[in-house]
Formats: structure tokens, C-alpha cells, sequence
């Protein structure tokens, strides 16, 4: 191939490439530190309808919130849950919410009953509690 047909195809190529989207990578969820109140609670006690009510809301929202930040708080005054959650910003929206559900397995997994916890990710970091903490 002579010169100019290969400057010709290399600059096809470079052109061709930067006009394709932007490859995002998936969530990193290997990398996680979990903390975990010393406090807990029974099963049955109200906090555990607050606390699953938290978790979902900001599995569910934070995705779709600017930055991808959302704080909540449950709607049962009985037993109140506060609740943060937060994605990087390479992140879609669907790897957001991927990222936040293993950050609440992980959670759960180390803290079942605690009355408060973190996980945080390489890309994301989730926390509950039962006293307010903003």
C-alpha cells in the first residue's frame, strides 16, 4: 500500500473512532468497606419496614437525581429511617441503581439487624441510620 492510501486510511479510521459514543464502564463493586452500627434491632420492630423502605427509595431514585445523590427519609413516624446514597459520575443510570443494590447486599450481608450502616464501592456508597445524620 503506498503512503498516501495508508495516510488516507488511518485518517478514516481516527475520524470513524471519534465520532462513536463514549464507552462507559460498569460499575466497580469489588472493592468495598462496610461499617456497621454496634446497635440493632429485633425482627419485627418497626425500624425494619422504615430501613427496607429507605433502601428501596434510594435504590429506585438516587439513579435519576442530579449527580446522582439523593437523600430520604420513611414515612412511618413509629420508627423513623434516614437514609444517603450516592453514584460516581461515569456511571449510567442503570449501573448507578446495579451498583447501589450490591451496596445494600453488601450491607445487609455484614449488618443484617444493625441499626445503621455504610457500604462504599469504588463507584458508589449507600448509608442508613435511625437518627437523622445531615
Amino acid at each position: 500500500m503506498s503512503k498516501s492510501l495508508l495516510s488516507i486510511a488511518l485518517l478514516l479510521l481516527v475520524s470513524s473512532a471519534a465520532r462513536q459514543p463514549p464507552i462507559i464502564a460498569a460499575q466497580d463493586t469489588d472493592s468495598a468497606y462496610v461499617l456497621c452500627n454496634d446497635d440493632s434491632y429485633t425482627a419485627g420492630d418497626p425500624f425494619t419496614m422504615s430501613k427496607a423502605y429507605v433502601l428501596s427509595d434510594l435504590i429506585a431514585a438516587t439513579p435519576f437525581r442530579p449527580g446522582h445523590d439523593y437523600y430520604s427519609i420513611s414515612p412511618y413516624p413509629n420508627s423513623f429511617a434516614y437514609g444517603h446514597a450516592s453514584c460516581g459520575g461515569r456511571l449510567d443510570a442503570g449501573d448507578c441503581q446495579d451498583c447501589l443494590v450490591a451496596a445494600v447486599r453488601a450491607d445487609n450481608d455484614s449488618c443484617p439487624l444493625a441499626t445503621g450502616a455504610s457500604a462504599w464501592f469504588t463507584d458508589c456508597f449507600i448509608r442508613y441510620e435511625q437518627h437523622p445524620f445531615v
